[in-house]
């Protein structure tokens, strides 16, 4: 619930609060629909909030790629380990966890991952340099590969650098050419790496207040801001909502909370039934062995060592499965952080 806590407003496109929740929070695979850079300048303008936009579409490697501003870093109080802040287009900064696991630092380099195995549009991967290592905050954060808003839409193909066809001479790149603009073919080498050589020639085409996003983290400048702003998306024919990111955490975990005393009622119903079909098995096994047990009589034992017998059968069954239960258990706890988030933080 911290990071819920802590998240005072999202806002985004309506449909399902909880995608939009946990995938503005938690960076989940349910990329919500998308909305435009347009929803930014509107909370600006209101003088209500801090708006901090983020584009968390795309992954390298597994790892979230999450697209946003400075602001982000210092609202979430998230610090630099090893390396620098993001200054320049085609930088990253990685979570802790994630430059971990893929054995990165500053100085080295990560390749975004294409969306589709056949990326029928044309976007070319972009190779991405790590400039810095955040400190581990034990959040989602540490699993996040961290970009400016730019460089993730060049990622998406809505900005791109390539030669200039204006000192370059070469006739086979142009398909047209007239005294405003020059058109390129497909022969036109794309950039897919951003460098101080290159850095000028990427630029940008279209509106830019119709650029993508996912959601927008909005902190208000106090609580009667925050209430005016949400009274500004009540509208039925508001495309966008938004929402209290605890409310929509705190009636997940209240669901959770209903299925899991659903579960214990069952479990507790199956372990009393689980109880007296051993005890049946039991009995029947005493039954099925009277002719055992009253040969065992005659031949000169006491009762008691015949209860003595039944009762060591019964205890080597108890530790075997005991033995059995506790490895599986032991298995289970060693890997609990790991199976917890790959079944519902992912």
């Amino acid at each position: 619930m911290s990071r819920a806590v802590s998240t005072p407003l999202v806002v985004g496109v309506k449909g399902s609060a909880l995608d939009l929740v946990m995938s503005t929070l938690y960076f989940d695979d349910a990329v919500p629909e998308l909305m435009t850079m347009a929803e930014t300048d509107r909370i600006e303008d209101s003088g209500l909030a801090l708006p901090i936009p983020v584009y968390a579409r795309f992954q390298a490697r597994g790892f979230p790629i999450v697209g946003t501003t400075l602001d982000y870093f210092a609202f979430r109080g998230l610090e630099i380990a090893d390396g620098r802040q993001l200054a320049i287009i085609g930088e990253t900064v990685l979570g802790a966890k994630a430059a971990e696991a893929l054995g990165l630092g500053p100085g080295d380099f990560l390749v975004s991952s294409p969306e589709t195995p056949f990326d029928l549009a044309g976007v070319y991967p972009l190779k991405m340099n790590v400039v810095g290592i955040l400190a581990e905050s034990h959040t989602s954060d540490d699993l996040a590969v961290f970009v400016d808003l730019k460089t993730a839409w060049i990622i998406e193909g809505l900005g791109h650098g390539h030669q200039d066809l204006i000192k370059n001479k070469d006739a086979s790149l142009v398909l047209e050419r007239n005294e405003k603009n020059v058109t390129a073919n497909a022969k036109l080498r794309l950039y897919t790496e951003i460098s101080e050589i290159n850095l000028d020639a990427f630029h940008f085409h279209g509106d830019r207040s119709q650029y993508r996003l996912t959601a927008l983290i909005t902190v208000p400048h106090d609580s009667k801001s925050g209430t005016l702003l949400r009274g500004r998306y009540v509208s039925p024919a508001a495309a966008t909502q938004i929402v209290q990111p605890v409310e929509v955490i705190d009636g997940l975990l209240q669901n959770i909370f209903r299925i899991k005393n659903v579960i214990d009622a069952i479990i507790m119903v199956v372990g009393i039934a689980t109880i007296l079909a051993i005890l049946l098995v039991f009995a029947l096994s005493l039954r099925l062995r009277q002719r055992e047990i009253q040969t065992i009589f005659k031949l000169g034992c006491s009762r008691l060592t015949i209860v003595r017998l039944m009762a060591a059968e019964i205890l080597i069954i108890l530790v075997f499965s005991s033995v059995l239960c506790v490895g599986m258990m032991t298995v289970v706890d060693h890997f609990k952080n790991d199976l917890v988030r790959i079944a519902f933080i992912r």
